[in-house]
């Protein structure tokens, strides 16, 4: 379904993805939108994170630091930083919005004082919808994710949804689930009172 992102305010992007859909755009200046319900949902299990060995090396060597939502703009304007993107100039003023009021968030990772990697998502419940990651640095972006996957962990989510499943994701633990189990797993979460900011976020792993 198509649809002009002015017709979306935050109460309807809300509801749609407490319904298990979001929305994407065919590049970064295409003022339309569609909704996507992938028939297959990348999942990553909270407890089913894979720390390979060179990504454990560097976590250990701590030559970096961690952040939740010092910079969202950043963050968001770096993922749409790419030859092809569906994250058009609607869908920034969109998530823009919900981060100001605090249904989005993003964690960054700093090398030498410069934003090197993070990734951004919407929270509802227990349920944490990742919409992108980046990285400029080697294993920024695989930094970044094992930090939100333990901070999502420390404050009482369920469900990190990747939309879907890649190699990258995959290596790092994400599996595919059917949408009618994605669905399951999503009305569970939405019944548990998480709050990403419960707890500091830990500056090591």
């Amino acid at each position: 379904m198509a649809q002009n992102g002015d017709g979306l305010v935050p109460e309807i992007l809300l509801r749609a993805y407490a319904t298990g859909i979001f929305p994407m755009a065919e590049s970064r200046d295409h003022d339309e939108l569609f909704w996507v319900d992938p028939s297959r949902r990348g999942v990553l299990p909270l407890d089913g994170f894979h720390t390979s060995r060179s990504l454990a090396r560097r976590i250990r060597r701590a030559e970096y630091s961690v952040s939740l939502n010092q910079d969202f703009q950043g963050v968001l304007e770096a993922c749409a930083d790419r030859p092809n993107t569906w994250i058009s100039h609607e869908i920034q003023a969109l998530y823009s919005n919900l981060f100001r009021l605090g249904h989005a968030h993003s964690l960054e990772i700093w090398q030498d004082e410069a934003l090197s990697g993070g990734v951004y998502g919407v929270t509802l419940g227990g349920a944490f919808f990742g919409e992108s990651m980046f990285s400029r640095r080697t294993d920024a972006s695989k930094l970044a994710l094992a930090h939100l996957v333990n901070h999502l962990r420390r404050c009482g989510f369920t469900l990190f949804d990747t939309q879907f499943l890649t190699p990258h994701l995959a290596r790092l633990g994400a599996i595919e689930i059917s949408r009618a189990t994605y669905r399951s797993h999503l009305s569970d979460a939405l019944d548990v009172n998480a709050d990403i900011l419960a707890h500091p976020l830990a500056s090591t792993l």
